[in-house]
């Protein structure tokens, strides 16, 4: 298959008017793929400004891209006219400091950051590492301070912390914005899960559902379901504003006094986002035990329980 002449004369045009040329799903501030959001948080540490062109809203350019550069993959990352790779290669050229060298920034911090991993959580990643083989953990704390776990092989220029005996994987910018972190593991009785807390977060409370319908009827509370779509069609929470159809730059620019109530199906899940929320800066922020279900349960039982 060959690529058309059109295609080919669109895609070099682009890459004659920017230096720093990104072809990906989605954009850089909503990438629409994982290989493509992490190749937009390594380049999102290193540059103010580099361009980026959608590939999901134009279809010759999605297929004419793998042809022009004879790279089958996307996202694609071109400097100077040139290919430099995919997501994998972007990565990786971070993660050792070459992508730095690359824009001419200054080279990473590699200083490993000091992590409080509480007794608790440290018992729970061993229970669930233990059969994982010549795998590392690796801690990934984006820009906007959302963080995950997951096990892979370690890389050679994973920066690595050893916390309550056990060695977090970490990138250059994950290892400074994971400076003085504390992690825990919190239970509830609709289940577990790792948590972060930043240094100067104000901390999550829970709220009962007994609780949050008092401040409701006062009208001194914001109710933010972060539950999907699907799961908000099954079982609605009248007034609540919903973070997946707003979108998280709708609240982010609210004040940071203002009283906030996270809602999910049991609890769980929004407690990682107010968290995320309390780590930046906002300082009432509530998490409501049990969500929905518990809401179902003891407030109004008219709310379908699933």
């Amino acid at each position: 298959m060959s690529l058309d002449t059109a295609t080919r004369e669109r895609i070099q045009s682009l890459l004659d008017t920017h230096r720093i040329v990104l072809f990906m799903k989605g954009d850089r501030r909503q990438p629409m793929c994982g290989f493509s959001a992490a190749a937009v948080g390594a380049l999102d540490d290193v540059l103010d400004d580099y361009h980026t062109v959608n590939v999901l809203e134009d279809p010759e350019i999605r297929e004419g891209i793998k042809l022009f550069g004879d790279w089958p993959t996307i996202p694609q990352l071109y400097v100077s006219g040139e290919l430099v790779g995919g997501s994998d290669i972007v990565r990786q050229m971070y993660a050792s400091g070459q992508l730095h060298e690359l824009f001419g920034a200054e080279a990473p911090d590699r200083t490993p950051p000091e992590i409080t991993l509480t007794d608790k959580a440290a018992e729970a990643i061993r229970d669930g590492i233990g059969n994982a083989q010549g795998m590392a953990l690796h801690l990934n704390i984006g820009a906007d301070n959302s963080a995950g776990f997951q096990l892979a092989p370690a890389g050679e220029s994973d920066i690595v912390s050893l916390a309550n005996g056990i060695e977090i994987h970490l990138d250059p910018g994950s290892a400074q914005r994971a400076r003085g972190i504390v992690i825990d593991w919190v239970e509830t009785m609709q289940g577990a899960g790792l948590s972060l807390r930043f240094p100067g977060a104000a901390e999550v409370h829970d709220l009962s559902v007994a609780e949050l319908k008092t401040r409701i009827d006062a009208g001194d509370i914001t109710v933010i379901d972060v539950r999907p779509a699907d799961q908000r069609a099954l079982a609605p929470f009248p007034g609540a504003r919903s973070l997946e159809e707003e979108g998280e730059a709708a609240f982010a620019n609210l004040p940071k006094d203002t009283p906030m109530a996270f809602l999910c199906h049991h609890g769980v899940s929004s407690r990682g986002v107010a968290e995320h929320f309390a780590a930046h800066g906002f300082t009432q922020v509530h998490n409501v035990a049990g969500g929905i279900d518990a809401w179902s349960q003891e407030i109004d039982d008219s709310v379908p329980r699933y």
